[in-house]
């Protein structure tokens, strides 16, 4: 089922724009065939912005599951370990700094991993507990310095800074790296699976089969943050798809089972994002929305049916 949803919005996504281009040219254009141009926005636009859409998706809704199994709470998502406010601090100060995309992301991927390093030392030793306080205290700090920099950027920026932060998958530079990170991350949550079932049972449980509980939770922890931070250098902070993502396929297929949660996650979570996606395009074309702000407006009545219908659980 998943899979042939995940069929329909590659189709809609490939087939449906506001460039006026119809079906059968976009498909000659796939192809190969039909004009430069419907080709130019095929193989330049459409394409790569519905494999980026898969491609973040499933990377935030792997992190999403794996997260929510070390910390054993229904409501962590990708961004509670800071990860994203790091990132989110990088980016603006090299946009207000007028650099290119390039340099922009590089500086998104150096705050992204100098917020892992702070949250690791600082929480070095307290268990999961600490890690998980101090990843939200660390988020909000970078809340508030992205206020700041948003108060203080000009107008020339701000528009941009704005989109960055609602989320935006034009700044996906390299959509087939993130295609093939997102596979490699699959295979990492599917090989995971068995002590991810463990950890998420509890710490004492955990120990007690002989699960070396530090070690994993480091490996978790690195894991997540890598997966996050590529997302959102990838297309900006985009939320709610590790939060509801992960909920929605233990319901549907009623398993806590990582080795069905993780892949289904995966495809489900990249399923939304490029769905999201496929709306924040032409809904109000030719302008486009952030599809942040649109996987937000979807997210948040779907994860409130989500708690009226069987209720939501921890991961264990």
């Amino acid at each position: 089922m998943l899979l042939f949803l995940a069929g329909l919005v590659a189709i809609a996504s490939l087939v449906v724009g506001g460039s006026g281009i119809s079906i059968h040219e976009a498909l000659s254009a796939l192809a190969g065939g039909g004009d430069a141009t419907a080709r130019a926005v095929m193989m330049e636009v459409r394409l790569p912005r519905l494999v980026a859409g898969l491609s973040v998706g499933s990377l935030l809704a792997l992190a999403g599951v794996l997260l929510q199994a070390l910390f054993r709470n229904p409501l962590a998502d990708p961004f509670v370990l800071g990860v994203s406010g790091g990132a989110a601090v990088g980016a603006l100060l090299a946009m207000m700094a007028g650099a290119v995309a390039l340099v922009v992301q590089s500086s998104a991927v150096a705050g992204a991993l100098g917020a892992v390093v702070i949250v690791y030392v600082l929480a070095r030793g307290g268990g999961t507990p600490r890690l998980l306080l101090t990843g939200v205290v660390l988020a909000s700090a970078c809340g508030a310095l992205v206020s700041v920099l948003l108060a203080l950027s000009d107008s020339s920026a701000l528009r941009g800074m704005v989109f960055w932060l609602a989320g935006d998958l034009g700044w996906a530079l390299n959509p087939w790296a993130g295609g093939l990170a997102a596979l490699v991350a699959v295979v990492f949550a599917f090989s995971v699976a068995r002590p991810l079932n463990v950890l998420s049972a509890g710490e004492m449980r955990a120990r007690s089969v002989g699960l070396h509980v530090e070690a994993w939770r480091l490996t978790v922890f690195v894991a997540c943050a890598a997966l996050t931070a590529f997302a959102v250098v990838s297309a900006g902070t985009v939320g709610f798809v590790g939060l509801i993502t992960p909920h929605a396929v233990r319901l549907a297929f009623r398993t806590s089972d990582h080795r069905i949660v993780a892949p289904a996650s995966a495809l489900l979570g990249g399923v939304l994002l490029a769905a999201a996606d496929l709306v924040a395009r032409t809904i109000a074309s030719p302008r486009q929305l952030p599809v942040g702000a649109v996987m937000a407006l979807v997210g948040a009545p779907l994860f409130i049916g989500l708690l009226r219908s069987r209720g939501v659980r921890p991961a264990g």
